[in-house]
């Protein structure tokens, strides 16, 4: 993954009334993650699988993303099992994606670069 500005911006908080990204923004900011990351098909949200040998791990990645979305305050779904941990990001508020999911998208990949 290349180094890119998502990582070092910081998320904004919600307000009502946020549009949603367009598809065309969408596509942009979908470069700038590690290709782990898939968007959904509907394009309101994206998510990467991490996988690992056992359940701590897994249990740690998800307690790495729940951090990591307190500290931006932007919280992802996140699923976790034996040998598994998916994160997903979307702002609800705004029915789809906006950029505070990439960053935190962009800032998780850092994370475990």
């Amino acid at each position: 993954m290349a180094t890119n500005d998502l990582s070092q911006k910081t998320c904004e908080p919600c307000r009502g009334g946020i549009a949603p990204s367009s598809p065309e923004a969408v596509r942009e900011m979908m470069t700038q993650l590690d290709a782990g990351w898939v968007l959904a098909e509907d394009g309101t949200k994206i998510s990467r699988r991490f996988e690992f040998k056992g359940f701590a791990k897994a249990v740690e990645m998800a307690n790495l993303a729940a951090w990591l979305g307190n500290k931006q305050g932007h919280h992802p779904d996140i699923a976790f099992g034996w040998g598994y941990c998916e994160v997903t990001f979307t702002t609800h508020e705004a029915g789809g994606l906006t950029e505070n999911d990439f960053i935190c998208a962009a800032r998780l990949d850092v994370l475990v670069a």
